[in-house]
């Protein structure tokens, strides 16, 4: 038996789903003809520090090349866990991202505040609004 939410969700894809074309779709290349790379994780917070960690990660994001989207989410189901979702020109990219500053210092700064980290899965971007 299908719940309710998933019918009304697939019914909510419908109509993407009728125009969709039927050749794969091919993952974009970034500017430097690399493949763009994509990775989830989810990181959980000591008990009562999900908001500090979640800033401290938000703020020491500025300035990295070759980052198209870094988002970081509560988990609704967990009040000590966060999402990060990431999206880059390449995973070199990605790669030398963890050797600027900023982001020493955001780690440095929010490793105390991590118990330990859920799910990570990497992927390959393959569009979609803001990439």
């Amino acid at each position: 038996m299908i719940s309710r939410r998933t019918l009304i969700g697939w019914l909510a894809l419908a109509p993407l789903l009728a125009g969709a074309e039927d050749k794969e779709p091919q993952a974009p290349k970034s500017d430097t003809g690399e493949q763009m790379y994509g990775l989830i994780g989810q990181i959980l917070a000591t008990p009562g520090k999900r908001d500090e960690l979640a800033s401290i990660l938000i703020n020491g994001i500025a300035g990295m090349p070759g980052c198209l989207s870094y988002i970081v989410s509560n988990d609704l189901q967990d009040e000590n866990a966060l999402w990060v979702t990431e999206v880059w020109q390449s995973k070199a990219q990605h790669g030398a991202s963890l050797s600027q500053d900023s982001v020493r210092h955001a780690i440095a700064k929010g490793r105390p505040l991590i118990a330990g980290f859920g799910q990570r899965i990497e992927t390959l971007p393959l569009g979609g609004q803001g990439v």
